[in-house]
């Protein structure tokens, strides 16, 4: 398929936008809780504001680590391995919790834009799912065994 490269690396150049926007965001929660000296439950601001620096930090680096996933596979032509494919699927799900919690809390924009970067993500799965199809059928034979000349049962 001719178009898996382009869209993986798209797809890569999007996840690394989007981790820069989290930390941004993350930068200006956690300025503007600590000078406000917002409190919740007790929480001192400065923990409350680490964490949201740590939080925004942590969803960066998942994002970052999605993005050389794809950059990988596109490079190679290939399909991301067992553990870079249930990274993507988590990235995938993400986003799909992402925008339902977006469309209420910031609007159809912002749904719309989380909905586009899930899109990629999952062209990408389907993409390069196809390419380990062949190597066992249900029942559990080899390529080729059980078939008839044209790949009928047999």
């Amino acid at each position: 398929m001719a178009v898996r490269r382009p869209v993986a690396a798209a797809t890569a150049l999007v996840l690394v936008l989007e981790a820069a926007g989290f930390l941004l965001l993350n930068w200006i929660l956690s300025i503007v809780v600590d000078r406000q000296q917002m409190s919740l439950a007790g929480l001192r601001p400065g923990a409350m504001a680490a964490g949201s620096w740590a939080g925004g930090a942590v969803c960066a680096l998942f994002l970052l680590l999605c993005a050389a996933v794809l950059l990988r596979a596109a490079a190679r032509d290939r399909a991301p391995g067992r553990l870079g494919r249930i990274g993507l699927i988590c990235c995938a799900v993400l986003h799909g919790v992402l925008g339902a919690v977006a469309v209420g809390l910031l609007g159809w924009p912002a749904f719309g834009a989380a909905m586009v970067v899930l899109a990629l993500l999952v062209l990408n799965l389907v993409a390069y799912g196809d390419e380990g199809a062949g190597a066992a059928s249900v029942d559990g034979a080899a390529p080729g065994e059980g078939t008839a000349p044209g790949g009928a049962p047999a």
